[in-house]
């Protein structure tokens, strides 16, 4: 294992990084205001691209927030309207009202953004990890808002059940023994994070490319990761986490009826491949999309397929028809530069 982490960290000081410059902490240029969830929790909401074209709705992950979809945002803009948020208690939003970081209570987050952001039509929603799960929910615990008001989804980084059967069920299966509670794992973990938060350094940047990215990920993406994470409240470390370690969301799949793209990176630790394998199988009409060279983030360390991906399937699952190509306006900024156009090949 030491050598291992020497030629980890010895390779990511060595090696020129493509994305160094990348303004990841930029927002989407239009500020939408809050919108309150169906129990007072006021989320941060924002956007960018035409308010008359195909929706696409975004969902983080657990203790990030909408910036991991820098890269989606900032390319499809031109041809997408392109919803952001924040879940309660993560990034901008507010905290959970009594305390309720339940999946449940983030797909009403999901439906609610849903509502006031996309008036007319249609959108596809893209959600990532629990993100993708809150979409599983809310297509049991919400169906009129799936019926009337969702073409599709697109969900990465994502299993139906045993979320962390994968790099974190390594660590839940070694707490739980010795701590005797799920709640006391969580709690201990969260205080390993913020050991590693208040001691910035490679340790922390190690962990988090070891269990959430592929073998070539960008130094630069990977410290935006660690900053999101060690930004959380400790609530999501504790509450939030103990709400994901043992849902189980087979029951919500049959209810998901609508085209459903499942997105797996090619190293993803958390939902292994062969996860989204079976969950793609189980979904009524679920596709999958393997991404090469990802981890568990392939939105952001293989933008580039991904963003291919979500768009074939956008433009089908929202009425067949390609949007115009169109350069983002002046309020928003320049599409994103692609690795060529970087000097690489």
């Amino acid at each position: 294992m030491g050598g291992v982490v020497g030629r980890t960290i010895v390779r990511r000081h060595q090696h020129p990084d493509p994305e160094a410059d990348e303004p990841l902490e930029l927002l989407p240029p239009e500020d939408l205001g809050t919108v309150r969830s169906f129990d007072g929790t006021e989320l941060a909401v924002r956007a960018a691209g035409d308010p008359g074209a195909p929706t696409l709705v975004f969902a983080h992950g657990f203790s990030l927030d909408l910036t991991t979809w820098h890269y989606q945002w900032t390319a499809l803009a031109g041809r997408f309207r392109c919803v952001l948020f924040d879940f309660r208690s993560h990034g901008r939003s507010g905290p959970a009202a009594r305390g309720d970081l339940s999946v449940a209570a983030m797909a009403h987050d999901l439906a609610a953004v849903v509502d006031a952001a996309v008036p007319e039509g249609r959108a596809v929603l893209v959600g990532h990890s629990m993100g993708a799960m809150t979409m599983l929910a809310m297509a049991e615990s919400r169906p009129d808002v799936v019926t009337a008001r969702v073409g599709g989804m697109v969900l990465t980084g994502v299993a139906a059940s045993d979320l962390f059967r994968g790099a974190m069920g390594s660590v839940t299966s070694l707490l739980r023994p010795r701590l005797g509670s799920i709640r006391e794992g969580a709690e201990r973990l969260n205080r390993i994070r913020r050991h590693l938060a208040a001691r910035p350094g490679d340790l922390g940047g190690l962990a988090t490319r070891l269990t959430q990215f592929g073998p070539d990920a960008s130094p630069h993406l990977v410290d935006h990761v660690v900053r999101l994470a060690a930004r959380a409240p400790s609530a999501v470390w504790t509450d939030g986490l103990v709400g994901l370690m043992d849902i189980d969301l087979r029951h919500a799949v049959r209810h998901v009826r609508v085209p459903a793209l499942v997105v797996v990176g090619e190293h993803d630790r958390v939902t292994p491949p062969a996860q989204a394998v079976e969950l793609a199988g189980e979904l009524p009409d679920g596709r999958l999309e393997m991404i090469p060279g990802a981890g568990h983030l392939a939105m952001l360390e293989r933008y580039e397929e991904f963003n291919r991906a979500l768009t074939a399937f956008a433009v089908e699952a929202l009425g067949g028809r390609k949007p115009a190509r169109k350069r983002v306006g002046a309020a928003n900024p320049a599409p994103k530069r692609t690795r060529a156009a970087k000097g690489e090949t």
